[in-house]
């Protein structure tokens, strides 16, 4: 038995060292990718924005409004229910991901207006002369995005409480009227009681 615990290597006895070398692993392709995106991304996005704005204003200004609304109002829709009461663990993480993925084209125009790297900076030169208005546009979309998944919360968030209190009320009829109909038969009793006496 001893013969084959050392022919395995190092690493096979310890399940804490593996997991700890994968954590490792895993980190570092995680940095090592965050890099090559930083350099890659900013700069293949403002080109796919140039092709489709193609130096018009007008163009600018609906592709950005489009972007910006659609891609913050889907993302925080599916966010809004992935934190909802009742949801596995698992559920949650799966949606959360999903609001990521549908959030991508808002991360990635933020990450040409944030970004200190000479990729941001040439995705920007390019979005000046052939996006123009995307980016600020994109933000108002953005806003109004937001705006709208609260208030279709609160109109939902609303509705569910009107139909609470909707069946509260009806319930409280329900009881009121068996309440006078068996008032209305005491009194009917009772009259009956009297002409028979």
């Amino acid at each position: 038995m001893s013969e084959q615990t050392a022919d395995r290597g190092p690493g096979h006895g310890n399940p804490l060292a593996r997991r700890a070398l994968l954590l490792v692993g895993i980190l570092a392709g995680i940095v090592v990718a965050y890099f090559i995106a930083a350099a890659t991304v900013p700069r293949w996005w403002a080109q796919r924005i140039a092709d489709q704005v193609d130096g018009s204003i007008a163009a600018g200004t609906g592709i950005g409004l489009f972007y910006g609304f659609v891609f913050t109002f889907v993302p925080l829709l599916v966010l809004s229910f992935a934190l909802h009461r009742g949801r596995s663990w698992r559920l949650r993480g799966w949606l959360a991901g999903a609001a990521i993925l549908l959030a991508l084209p808002n991360l990635m125009t933020l990450g040409i207006v944030l970004g200190t790297g000479s990729a941001s900076h040439a995705g920007e030169r390019i979005l000046d002369v052939e996006g123009p208005n995307f980016r600020a546009f994109t933000l108002v979309g953005a806003i109004a995005g937001a705006a709208a998944v609260i208030g279709v919360r609160y109109l939902m968030t609303s509705r569910r409480r009107a139909k609470g209190r909707a069946s509260e009320l009806g319930d409280e009829l329900r009881r009121r009227r068996e309440e006078d109909e068996r008032e209305a038969k005491a009194r009917d009793e009772a009259e009956r009681a009297e002409r028979g006496a």
